[in-house]
């Protein structure tokens, strides 16, 4: 038989034949002795039409932050896309008798039966939808909500409302709808287990042997830290900075003044700078929690002068890669160069703004909440800078330059496992593409910025940025920087060691 007449024969016999599976298949359910089950059956059918079971389930899941939250977000997208096929396109294109009072007893049979076309089952489409789409982001989710799903197709031929091949249809349609909204929110990657590369350092106890600038301009400073200081590393010979002084120039005599080892108490600007004048002077620096939020002092997991001590007098380092940025800026005819060391992050566009709004509301609302409200209200009102990018033309919101890999690979970065990977964690949300700003409200709102079209996530170890028509403002470490007309960002690897214990606490 040719493959012609096969697809014939498929044609004018397989619908008769799919007919006939179908009575028998019901008939068997006809068969089945009467009990609890049928009532059981009949409930659980009523409770989801409508997708109500599936709207309680999600309100119950979005009340727990993270996975299961997106679980139910992501569930919900998949059933409305199910939901919509199944019912305004199949329901109208393949009208269908639903089966008929004789078919099964009475005390079983639906009533009122549905008077749309029984091809495909609504039910079972909402229902796989949801469960396969929860699922694939929360595999403890969908193996929960599994068999109910397969209750709720099932009840459907048992109870008379469906023929079973309608539900094979519908589910079909469900699992399609969930697999299709993956690819518009793909599953988020995993953080990796931080991992980190041992360094010889001089063991200094008590602090002998070690130099620490404290900047009096730090975000935790008090007149307590300095006898705070003292007591942790009696041995230390302690340099204040005070306001008004050159804080690089002072950091560079602490440096140069036969340490074996440079301390920094500061924000991470200033921690930044130390790392600049230690890496000159061939210092291991360690970090003292001394800044507002500490970001790098977090990474290396200095979380009080206690373990700094402790580390330092055992003589624990790690070592860790440094950005480098080349700054051009000022005036053409009379341009300034300056060379600075990035710790952590690099941004121009509204990403300082974005950050500061959500950091400002996080107490009230909560992170997830917080960085929603955030987004919208900063892109709501924000317009692009124009820039070009590796000699590319681009309109963006944001560009985000993280030294290192950064998790989650979304708008809101917050932690660094590897500390020497040798790369730049680039983030760009452009606006380049048509309808910009409401592609990227709709990620902000949904939490799936990761992966819109106008969020761009790549990897390399240097980026130039130039600007376009305007001079930009670039904040390093979150030091802002204006009147940059030209930046060049690379990796120094392994170029720093850093006081730190080998295991993260």
């Amino acid at each position: 038989m040719s493959s012609r007449q096969f697809r014939r024969l498929l044609w004018h016999k397989g619908p008769g034949r799919i007919a006939a599976m179908d009575r028998t298949l019901v008939r068997v359910v006809s068969r089945l002795p009467h009990g609890a089950h049928d009532g059981f059956f009949r409930e659980l059918s009523a409770a989801a039409t409508k997708g109500k079971l599936w709207f309680a389930a999600a309100g119950l899941l979005a009340v727990i932050p993270g996975r299961p939250r997106r679980a139910a977000l992501h569930g919900v997208l998949a059933l409305g896309v199910a939901s919509a096929v199944t019912n305004i396109v199949f329901k109208t294109l393949l009208p269908r008798a639903r089966p008929l009072p004789e078919h099964l007893p009475v005390f079983r049979f639906v009533h009122p039966q549905p008077t749309s076309s029984s091809l495909p089952s609504g039910h079972s489409a909402s229902a796989v939808a949801f469960a396969l789409g929860a699922g694939m982001v929360h595999p403890g989710v969908g193996l929960a909500l599994a068999p109910v799903a397969a209750g709720v197709a099932y009840s459907r031929v048992h109870t008379g409302a469906h023929w079973p091949s309608d539900v094979l249809f519908g589910s079909a349609i469900g699992a399609s709808a969930a697999l299709l909204t993956r690819h518009w929110w793909p599953v988020k990657p995993e953080v990796p287990e931080p991992r980190r590369t041992p360094a010889r350092a001089p063991e200094l106890p008590d602090g002998a042997g070690l130099a620490i600038v404290v900047n009096e301009k730090g975000g935790s400073y008090t007149p307590e830290t300095t006898t705070t200081l003292q007591e942790a590393f009696p041995k230390a010979h302690i340099f204040e900075i005070s306001d008004g002084q050159d804080v690089a120039a002072e950091i560079g005599k602490a440096a140069g003044s036969g340490a074996r080892a440079l301390g920094v108490w500061g924000g991470d600007g200033t921690v930044g700078t130390a790392a600049a004048a230690a890496v000159e002077h061939s210092l291991p620096l360690l970090v003292l929690p001394g800044g507002t939020l500490n970001h790098f002092a977090r990474d290396v997991s200095i979380d009080s002068v206690e373990t700094a001590a402790t580390v330092a007098a055992l003589g624990q380092a790690v070592q860790l890669d440094l950005g480098h940025v080349l700054v051009e800026r000022g005036l053409v005819d009379s341009p300034e160069s300056l060379s600075l060391t990035m710790l952590n992050t690099a941004s121009i566009g509204v990403y300082p703004n974005l950050v500061r709004r959500r950091e400002h509301l996080t107490a009230a609302l909560g992170k997830p909440l917080a960085g929603v409200v955030a987004g919208l209200r900063t892109f709501g009102a924000s317009t692009p800078t124009h820039v070009k990018i590796n000699g590319v033309r681009h309109k963006i919101w944001i560009l985000y330059l993280g030294r290192g890999r950064y998790y989650p690979r979304d708008l809101a970065p917050l932690v660094r496992p590897v500390l020497d990977d040798g790369l730049l964690d680039i983030r760009m949300v452009t606006a380049d593409e048509p309808f910009a700003r409401v592609r990227l409200l709709w990620a902000v709102l949904t939490g799936t910025a990761g992966s819109s079209k106008v969020t761009h996530l790549r990897e390399a170890d240097s980026l130039v940025v130039e600007a376009d028509n305007q001079s930009l403002v670039l904040a390093v470490d979150g030091e802002p920087l204006p009147g940059v007309r030209r930046a060049e960002f690379t990796v120094r690897r392994s170029a720093l060691v850093c006081y730190a214990p080998h295991s993260v606490l």
